[in-house]
């Protein structure tokens, strides 16, 4: 077995199963077969060095790793061999239902995903009469989210004193509304997780000695709290594998620390470092582009990435006169692509925030192509979904006072708005909403009316909790929408509607109730319970739905794109400003990132990838003119293709052939070029014309200035002049600065200087 284990893997993949050491980095490049290494590596601890199965805990990020990774060890071991196998989140809900009561919750915690989050903290705003326009709930989530991805309770932020005291207070307020309901976040899931362990020596202990061996995934992607939570189940006989990819850590924005894989080896001094450099995925073409591109990174671990594959096809780089003409270009190419016979599956389309998927939608739609798009609305988080699911919530924990609250009066019941604010008054001493209506009946609190409504609701819910007990939960989940009229009311709406559009929202409605039964059926024929249901829901990411059997192309953003693979990748809106985003220029860490992202995103192409910039691009209503990417610029010459190859060539004349700077790939557009044919694309653009276009400049007004033309400021330095408004001194000048980013200035102030 040992024999069988080894042979198909390479040189370093070997090293990395066969150590025995205490601490291993293994630094796996993109497409180099990291989980092949580690699972194998699981296989030969099982087979050779007898470690049982119980004793060794996997740990990644992403439900589908985690899916592969045991689908992969159940081949290598069979069912009844397999280890403990799950993400960050699941992991520490697993130890959370056999420990919690030591943190003073209940095993039958409730997780709280994003809507339920901003529902408790928009209700706790109101209820300290603090308006939105002031503090918006997603702020105050971030703000939250951020102290746990630190490791900081409100206690540990109040003594550090680096945040606002008010911030500080609402955080305290949510956490303890959250522990009343019998709550976690996703933040808690972790932040818990650690606290308990902290806190409770003997339950450290007991873990630490479970676990012999540790190995975790995607390890550049950890962030504070979880690099805690390693540290706090490594005991002083625990093996830790580590695996991962400097080079990929593209999740700073939420908390992700690249130093953690940086200076792995300076926290464990005895760390052996194995570097899994031959990619197999991408030909050379692709790979050596993706280098050129995040080598220019100074802080990374050095690695050469290699390939045996072809060299391939080179890059297809297209420049798009604005956002639709790239739309088009996208379409009427996998169009043409899948004439030749090529699987729209086997097909991506990449971009840096959600907001560019609009134009690709619809140039989609115009060549009938079928798409489907990640990084919307999951299907978990669904109006009729969520109802559903928070009915069987209320069921499971009656102290879920966000899930009672939500269904209390859905369908409507007459339940008016003063009626719910009577009893949402007495909560905390009741221990929750549900409790709080049984007090309110018992009290007299309310009007006749009222009452009997409130009762017949609890009466129900009383009633669907005794059926709890003898119903499979699909039966249950199946009476309980016809009961309470939520489908019958849905199927009305659709027979009656005036509309074709309602009617099909409707419809669509039903249809996803339809599709939650058949998952609970699929769920519960595994012998899963209700609680593992609503858990594994909650961890669950519309990413995790995808299908990638169904015929159809793939939209996404690149960070959503982490951990895939297409035989064919576009990657659209390279242009500064937008990728990399304006929000690189706040320092080098932040540009580092977005080159990294730009790493990731190349090297999810196998065989053929494509890259597109616009010279001008729609946003919130006005044009704006961004220069090519900075990445482009890092690709040399000859890995490219396209119509503007031979441009590029021109414009980089003195230089060699391998390499070319970022002013000779702007300069494909020469200041003049890019007003002239701004015009032109605005003749003939489908959108209706602008009242006031930035492309009609007048030379007295603006001083010489044009669009496009480099200018350099006192304060900010050089940059790009992107829009001109206005007239007289009322003349504005929009530039974006290679330093801050976008700036609107007016024009007589500006002091900008040519060049």
């Amino acid at each position: 077995m040992t024999t069988e284990l080894l042979d198909s893997l390479n040189e370093p993949q070997q090293q990395a199963v066969l150590y025995e050491g205490k601490a291993l980095l293994l630094l796996a490049g993109a497409g180099s077969g990291k989980t092949r290494a580690l699972t194998h590596r699981v296989a030969h601890l099982i087979h050779r060095r007898d470690v049982p199965p119980w004793r060794i805990m996997a740990v990644t990020f992403t439900n589908k790793a985690a899916a592969e990774m045991r689908e992969r060890l159940e081949a290598l071991l069979g069912q009844e061999k397999l280890p403990w196998v799950a993400t960050f989140h699941a992991s520490c809900v697993r130890i959370l239902r056999q420990e919690i009561e030591h943190l003073g919750y209940g095993r039958d915690f409730t997780i709280y995903d994003d809507q339920d989050q901003l529902r408790l903290l928009r209700s706790l705003l109101k209820e300290r009469k603090i308006p939105e326009k002031d503090l918006k709930p997603r702020a105050l989530a971030s703000f939250i989210d951020s102290a746990k991805n630190r490791g900081l309770t409100p206690q540990a932020c109040a003594r550090q004193q680096m945040d606002d005291p008010g911030l500080i207070e609402l955080y305290r307020l949510y956490q303890q509304r959250l522990k009343q309901g019998n709550a976690l976040d996703f933040g808690d899931l972790l932040l818990l997780t650690v606290q308990l362990f902290e806190e409770v020596d003997e339950v450290r202990r007991r873990w630490q000695e479970r676990f012999a061996h540790l190995l975790i995934d995607e390890f550049q992607d950890t962030n504070r709290v979880q690099y805690r939570l390693i540290q706090l189940l490594s005991g002083p006989g625990t093996h830790l594998c580590v695996v991962g990819d400097d080079d990929q850590s593209i999740y700073r924005w939420r908390g992700a620390e690249v130093s953690n894989i940086l200076g792995f080896d300076r926290d464990y001094a005895t760390t052996c470092i194995v570097r899994l450099e031959q990619n197999y995925r991408s030909t050379r073409t692709i790979l050596d582009a993706a280098t050129a591109v995040v080598e220019k990174n100074s802080d990374r671990r050095d690695k050469k990435l290699w390939t045996d594959n072809p060299s391939g096809q080179p890059i297809h780089l297209e420049t798009s006169a604005d956002d639709l003409d790239e739309a088009r270009f996208v379409a009427t190419e996998i169009s043409r692509l899948q004439r030749q016979g090529q699987a729209l599956r086997d097909i991506a389309v990449f971009y840096r925030t959600n907001a560019q998927s609009r134009v690709l939608e619809e140039a989609l739609r115009s060549q009938r192509l079928p798409y489907a798009m990640f990084g919307g609305v999951k299907f978990y988080a669904r109006q009729e979904v969520k109802d559903a699911l928070c009915y069987l919530r209320a069921l499971v924990n009656p102290a879920d006072s966000m899930a009672v609250q939500r269904i209390v009066n859905t369908p409507s019941r007459g339940i008016g708005a003063a009626t719910l604010g009577k009893i949402a008054e007495l909560q905390a001493q009741a221990g929750g909403f549900l409790p709080a209506c049984r007090m309110a009946l018992e009290s007299d609190l309310l009007g006749a009316a009222p009452a009997r409504r409130i009762k017949a609701f609890v009466a129900m819910m009383d009633d669907f909790s005794k059926r709890m007990e003898r119903l499979p939960y699909p039966q249950l989940m199946a009476e309980i929408l016809q009961e309470t009229g939520y489908a019958p009311i849905l199927q009305e709406e659709a027979q009656q509607a005036l509309t074709t559009d309602s009617r099909e929202v409707a419809k669509g409605r039903l249809a996803n109730l339809e599709q939650l039964l058949a998952g609970m059926e699929e769920h519960a024929s595994a012998a899963g319970s209700l609680q593992d249901y609503l858990e594994q829901v909650a961890l669950m990411t519309d990413l995790d739905q995808h299908d990638p059997s169904i015929e159809r192309v793939t939209l996404m953003t690149l960070h959503s794109a982490k951990g895939l693979e297409y035989p064919i990748v576009f990657i659209t809106g390279m242009e500064e400003g937008l990728f990399p985003h304006s929000r690189s220029a706040n320092g080098v860490e932040d540009l580092d990132e977005e080159r990294r992202l730009c790493y990731v995103g190349m090297t999810r192409a196998m065989t053929r990838l494509y890259l597109s910039h616009a010279r001008r691009r729609r946003v919130y209503g006005t044009w704006q003119f961004n220069s090519p990417s900075r990445f482009l610029a890092d690709i040399p010459v000859h890995l490219l293709a396209g119509q503007q190859n031979e441009s590029v060539v021109r414009t980089s004349k003195p230089q060699s052939t391998t390499s070319h700077n970022l002013a000779a790939l702007a300069d494909l557009v020469a200041p003049e070029e890019a007003e002239v044919s701004a015009q032109a694309v605005e003749s003939r653009s489908t959108e209706p014309t602008r009242q006031s276009s930035p492309v009609a400049v007048s030379r007295a007004d603006d001083g010489g200035l044009r669009l496009g033309a480099r200018v350099r400021h006192l304060k900010f330095g050089p940059g790009v002049v992107r829009r001109l408004e206005g007239s007289g001194d009322k003349r504005k000048v929009t530039v974006y600065f290679n330093s801050v980013g976008t700036k609107k200035l007016l024009l007589k102030f500006a002091g900008l200087i040519p060049g």
